[in-house]
């Protein structure tokens, strides 16, 4: 939290000082404009020309410190954005706000695990991980919750998280220029449609013209100044009506061409920026350094295209202005330029444009990743094996408190399941989650919440928090058998790691318990690897008949000085104690 608090005051100071800068130079600006006016007026009604000079070096000066300003103006914005960067993560840190986008739209209740465990949503994993601030880097952080990768990519992914996570001062900056681009979904979708598009060329005839055409006018007008004769105006202002009409035919094609989104250009602008970052930056991982590389074509760096993209768009998009354009295409066909000006990127470079972008989105993705090994330097890589074993010291639920979480030790082996029964409260539901969170982690590359751990990565699937779908006409204990179902459908096929939460809740006690016996019977026969939670203490019997394959554990509760006393620790055996009937009493129930 230190390091948030510094930064933040050295940005705060930094923006102080260019605020009084910015504000100078407004001044200036004023200054110099009313220069300009009285020297235009003195000129007026003295005739002199030094004045004019003046007035007009004034106008010129002008037009430096308005690029000045500007310039300045963006730095503002950056420091101010990152400034608030830091102050989220400060709040963060201090359990004061979760100001995080939660990912909701991405929930599917029928996916194995996402719904179950909390992955998107209202204080989610997602949203504790997510420091994303484009459309696709939002996507890329969705996607890689939702399935496991293989050994090596894992690996090398976490090499790569490892890397970034020493580099905050560079990920806030990469984060601060995609806060300050703002896209969404529908943005980034219309640009990816547009260079997707059919790819069409000004014509070589109508080029020679637009250069030819406002020539053809400079010369009419500079000669009309010392000819005695109109027609040279005359001729002028014919063929300042042809330009006007050879705009016109080529309106429908500009239009086109026009990404139909607000601020499209400084959206890509901040991309090229982001691009600028990610290109200049050294890397040693072979996973970044694949990623740098796919922004290098044909001896060009895709931060110099897509800024120059941005200026294209930047320039075709003034056609808007109504009188601005009358002006421009009368005088200069300036939009038939700039159309062949984008038109030529186009051709040359749309065919990269999804691909540069979705470096922006991989590099978000792993700058999430990053930032939570950061602000969690306890937790660890766990190293990788292909026997299916899985072996986890001290591990905790990521996103409990560190004050408050109670780790456990937990070890799985080939075909191993285990039978877990525990009172309410008494932390069985948070201890799969725990497993189940952890999991998912280990299988993107991300640091996991454990003091040491060995892990294959396996699919999770997990039945816990299954609801009605209204929709669907289907029941709780349907939807439940469903998922039961797809277990058993993918077991077939490979080895799962599997979490069930007192499974066929919707059925009386009778056909629960042989039910949850057939299930584990069933699991443990296709080699499937997990733990299920009961509170039915004679599924627990089914360990005499798979004494190798099944084992007991469970929490337990006492009651001490009156009071029930949960401490969450994982132990051999089976739950003797309750607490039920006593707390009922203890509330005046019964």
């Amino acid at each position: 939290m230190q390091a948030y608090s510094s930064l933040k005051d050295q940005y705060t100071q930094q923006l102080i000082s260019i605020k009084k800068t910015h504000t100078l130079i407004s001044m200036l600006r004023l200054i110099l404009v009313c220069i300009a006016i009285l020297c235009f007026y003195f000129y007026i009604t003295t005739q002199a020309f030094s004045v004019l000079f003046i007035g007009l070096a004034s106008l010129v000066i002008f037009t430096f410190v308005l690029t000045w300003h500007k310039r300045k103006s963006t730095e503002m914005l950056l420091k101010q954005t990152l400034i608030d960067i830091n102050t989220n993560e400060i709040d963060f840190l201090q359990n004061k706000n979760l100001s995080f986008e939660d990912g909701s739209e991405y929930n599917d209740i029928s996916h194995p695990y996402t719904f179950d465990l909390d992955i998107y949503g209202k204080n989610s994993l997602f949203q504790h991980l997510n420091r994303t601030a484009t459309h696709i880097g939002k996507t890329y952080l969705a996607n890689s919750l939702q399935s496991v990768l293989p050994n090596t990519i894992i690996a090398n992914k976490q090499a790569a998280i490892q890397e970034l996570s020493d580099k905050f001062v560079w990920r806030q900056e990469i984060l601060a220029h995609a806060q300050i681009a703002n896209d969404t979904k529908t943005v980034y979708t219309k640009l990816l449609d547009w260079s997707l598009g059919p790819k069409s060329k000004v014509s070589l005839a109508l080029q020679i013209f637009s250069i030819a055409s406002p020539i053809g006018l400079y010369i009419l007008l500079i000669t009309s100044l010392f000819a005695e004769s109109g027609i040279y105006l005359n001729i002028a202002e014919g063929l300042f009506l042809v330009n006007l009409i050879v705009i016109g035919t080529q309106l429908k094609t500009i239009k086109h061409e026009l990404v139909q989104a607000d601020k499209i250009e400084s959206i890509i602008l901040q991309y090229s920026l982001i691009l600028e970052k990610i290109e200049s930056e050294q890397f040693q991982s072979p996973y970044l350094q694949d990623l740098k590389e796919k922004l290098i074509f044909s001896n060009t760096n895709a931060s110099t295209q897509l800024n120059s993209l941005s200026k294209h768009f930047a320039r075709v998009q003034t056609v808007q202005n109504a009188v601005g354009s009358l002006l421009m295409n009368g005088f200069f066909l300036y939009h038939i330029h700039s159309l062949h000006g984008l038109l030529k990127w186009k051709a040359e470079y749309a065919h990269k444009l999804a691909k540069w972008t979705t470096v922006v989105g991989e590099i978000e993705m792993l700058n999430s990743y990053a930032n939570l090994s950061y602000n969690n330097p306890g937790f660890i890589y766990p190293e990788l094996n292909s026997e299916y074993t899985i072996q986890l010291t001290d591990t905790g639920h990521p996103l409990i408190d560190a004050a408050k979480r109670v780790n456990n030790n937990v070890t799985f082996k080939e075909g191993s399941f285990i039978i877990l029964t525990g009172s309410n409260m008494s932390g069985k539901s948070t201890f799969l989650r725990t497993l189940g969170v952890n999991m998912v982690l280990a299988g993107t590359g991300a640091p996991i919440c454990a003091l040491s751990a060995t892990i294959h990565p396996l699919p999770v699937i997990v039945s816990m928090r299954l609801s009605d779908s209204l929709s669907d006409n289907e029941s709780y204990f349907f939807a439940e058998v469903k998922r039961l179902k797809q277990l058993m459908r993918t077991l077939d096929s490979q080895t799962c790691f599997i979490l069930l939460d007192e499974i066929l809740r919707g059925t009386n006690s009778d056909d629960k318990r042989s039910g949850t016996i057939e299930v584990i019977k069933k699991i443990i026969t296709k080699q499937g690897i997990g733990i299920i939670a009961t509170h039915d203490l004679e599924v627990c019997n089914t360990t005499a008949e798979y004494p190798d394959q099944l084992s007991n554990k469970c929490f337990e509760v006492e009651i001490v000085e009156d009071e029930l006393v949960f401490d969450y620790k994982l132990r051999e055996g089976i739950c003797k104690n309750k607490s039920a009937t006593f707390l009922m009493k203890k509330m005046g129930v019964i």
